[in-house]
């Protein structure tokens, strides 16, 4: 079997926003007593943030209210699998949590998105997300059972890459404050991944943390901003969904790897039963002797049934199906953020950020345009 997926549908897309740095300044210092002067007494003249001609005039210099975003984002990390379940053409499914060993899984993933925002209040901006996603598996496991010594060898292998499309969704907020051009935003979405040979759409929880300052130019209302920061993922755990067994295995050797597999079941099974019936009756009542016995048989035992299934349903290949259930995790949750976003004027803006440090390394650009509501 030269290719097996199943396994590569472990992938959940994080869908990071890729908002724009802007914030309610608060305006200080001498050189800025004429601008803090004439926000005190100036007009604001937009319905929306709530509060905004009241903190306008305490000396807030507020951005547009409203906006809208191109977003494209990018990201590869390793991620972790437990609690695998797999079964064939709607059968028992078996937990192969103690025989599979994960050589590699890493996931790639790119998108574009829209998100519009608005500011509630001055210091608080709620916004939404749409996108179309891709995404990419590469995973290399194998199958490994124990022998009458305890011995734990590869009995098949396999490695695949998998590739996803879908639609993501979300929502999130940001609670952000500036004080001289210096600013701290806390954003917060949560976001729904519905990607093809997955019962129902994946969820994540995205926080990052980023604080930062803003360098104005001379001409008015553009900027070069900078800042740092973290970024932490959490997905939801269980993933379900049944895939065509024609779309996971193909080679003309397929059959050939099954039956291979079954023969090294049934020589271990073999060769831990003679062990096990040459010990005397005190040496099978021996805890460590009767553990090893049982641990051998379990994960023989579903070797044996996992091989066999792959067996029968290749005899209808083009009709059989898979069905699977897992848990995944990202193997960190947190890395690190830096970034810069230059401002042509209120309304125009782009943004590039770079993710990295642990297992994870993510890229995010956007274009924004502002307006006044």
């Amino acid at each position: 079997m030269k290719k097996f997926k199943l396994l590569a549908i472990i992938f959940l897309l994080v869908n990071s926003t890729a908002f724009a740095q802007v914030y309610s300044d608060k305006v200080v210092g001498k050189k800025n007593a004429s601008k803090i002067d004439s926000l005190k007494t100036a007009e604001y003249p937009y319905s929306l943030p709530i509060w905004g001609k009241k903190v306008t005039q305490m000396g807030y210099h507020l951005p547009y209210s409203a906006g809208i975003s191109v977003n494209y984002f990018w990201q590869k990390s390793d991620i972790v699998i437990d609690n695998l379940y797999v079964g064939f053409n709607n059968g028992p499914q078996y937990n192969l949590d103690q025989i599979v060993r994960f050589n590699s899984a890493v996931a790639s993933a790119s998108s574009i998105s829209i998100r519009p925002d608005v500011w509630v209040f001055p210091f608080l901006n709620v916004y939404g997300i749409l996108g179309k996603v891709a995404s990419s598996t590469d995973i290399s496991a194998g199958i490994w059972v124990p022998d009458e010594s305890n011995n734990w060898s590869e009995i098949y292998n396999f490695s695949t890459k998998a590739d996803f499309s879908g639609t993501t969704f979300g929502i999130g907020m940001t609670p952000t404050i500036g004080v001289g051009g210096g600013w701290l935003a806390l954003d917060i979405n949560f976001a729904w991944s519905d990607l093809d040979g997955l019962t129902e759409p994946a969820q994540s929880f995205v926080f990052g943390p980023r604080m930062g300052k803003t360098f104005n130019f001379k001409k008015p209302d553009s900027s070069i901003n900078v800042w740092v920061g973290a970024f932490r993922v959490d997905l939801n755990s269980e993933t379900s969904g049944s895939l065509a067994l024609s779309d996971l295995i193909s080679g003309s050797d397929a059959q050939a790897k099954v039956d291979a597999g079954l023969v090294k079941v049934e020589e271990k099974q073999v060769a831990v039963d003679a062990w096990w019936n040459g010990l005397t009756p005190t040496q099978q009542a021996n805890p460590v002797n009767a553990a090893r016995y049982n641990t051998a048989n379990n994960a023989l035992e579903t070797a044996g049934n996992f091989l066999t299934g792959i067996d029968g349903a290749l005899s209808t290949l083009e009709s059989s199906t898979v069905q699977y259930s897992l848990d995944k995790a990202p193997k960190d949750m947190w890395n690190f953020l830096v970034g810069s976003q230059y401002q042509y004027n209120k309304h125009f803006m782009i943004r590039a950020e770079l993710g990295f440090l642990g297992t994870r390394t993510q890229f995010i650009t956007g274009l924004q345009y502002r307006f006044g509501l």
